[in-house]
């Protein structure tokens, strides 16, 4: 019915994301039914499978879903924190899975995904989530064997499965400030998934789940010229049958404390002429905002000329403390949370 002009709160894109606050509406695909019938095909060749739970510790959850019909442009996990306010994460079109940091343990979630097109959403799936109880107890003990060293004694008859996946040695890619890159390889066999484990600065166990296919991931939130111990878990049939550890330091902020200067390539121009050819032909175009939120910002650029190891993007936080995030070179887009 045409009496209701439909300036929706799942519509408007004002101060404060209140799409969160309006979970239980239906999503946007059904009011495009009735206001706009003549572009209604176009988001119903678009359809979002059920969303689902890969694993849950007490400060993490990790999300996947399939897209059995059509495409999305991208998506939008929108929950609420343990403090009720509004959280709103952008996900890029060609990513299946997410994982949710932040939270807090024995928690329950109500997570709700988004599948855009156009910039509109066209189709939603929830799902309810309760975090893992307090401290989980792989977390007080990083300095236990394996759990492959018990199964030998304790299972023989079930040893011969897990010995036949093994991680390589855990080793830095990148450091910073408040960011640590962690990279291995798998020489033997395969593994379901990993569990990364560590404590904070202050000393707080935590744990991030990460998928069997990765073989590196970025630590964030980390605090500056802080020695960190990292144990890397590999885990077949949920139980943890090999492990590898590491001990990193993160770097003083100082590279951060000048944003403002030139960019490096300027220096090597003078100091060190024969390097000067490298750098020029490798260009970045500029930066552009794919998608903006409350908390986190997505941006992506692109490459016209030559490529790049990696990147690093810089910024200070809005209590004016500089926050650094390594970028893998075959990235061009990066969510900033």
């Amino acid at each position: 019915r045409w009496t209701h002009p439909s300036p929706s709160p799942l519509i408007t894109a004002t101060e404060e994301p209140e799409e969160l606050s309006l979970p239980s509406e239906e999503p946007q695909k059904e009011k495009s039914q009735t206001e706009a019938p003549a572009s209604d095909a176009t988001p119903a060749r678009a359809e979002l499978g059920e969303l689902r739970v890969s694993s849950v510790t007490p400060s993490s959850v990790q999300l996947h879903w399939s897209v059995p019909k059509g495409s999305f442009d991208s998506f939008m996990l929108q929950y609420r924190d343990a403090q009720g306010q509004p959280q709103a994460l952008p996900i890029d079109g060609g990513s299946h899975s997410v994982t949710v940091p932040g939270l807090s343990p024995s928690h329950r979630y109500r997570f709700h995904l988004y599948g855009l097109r156009g910039g509109k959403r066209t189709d939603r799936v929830s799902i309810d989530v309760t975090t893992a109880t307090e401290e989980p107890e792989e977390l007080s003990l990083p300095s236990e064997e394996p759990q492959k060293e018990k199964s030998q004694t304790e299972a023989p008859a079930s040893d011969a499965t897990p010995a036949r996946a093994e991680l390589g040695e855990l080793r830095v890619s990148s450091v910073t400030p408040n960011s640590v890159q962690l990279h291995w390889s798998v020489p033997e066999g395969s593994f379901d998934s990993f569990m990364l484990q560590y404590r904070d600065a202050q000393g707080q166990p935590q744990a991030l789940p990460i998928d069997g296919g990765s073989h590196s991931v970025t630590v964030p939130g980390l605090s500056p010229s802080h020695r960190y111990r990292f144990h890397l878990y590999g885990l077949r049939g949920g139980k943890r049958i090999d492990r590898v550890s590491i001990d990193v330091i993160t770097e003083e902020p100082e590279e951060l404390s000048l944003p403002s200067e030139e960019p490096q390539q300027e220096t090597p121009k003078t100091e060190s002429p024969p390097y000067e050819a490298l750098p020029a032909r490798a260009v970045l175009e500029e930066v552009k905002v794919s998608s903006i939120t409350p908390n986190s910002v997505g941006l992506q650029w692109n490459i016209p000329e030559g490529s790049f190891d990696s990147f690093m993007l810089q910024y200070r936080d809005a209590q004016g403390q500089p926050q650094a995030l390594p970028i893998d070179g075959g990235s061009h887009s990066v969510t900033v949370p």
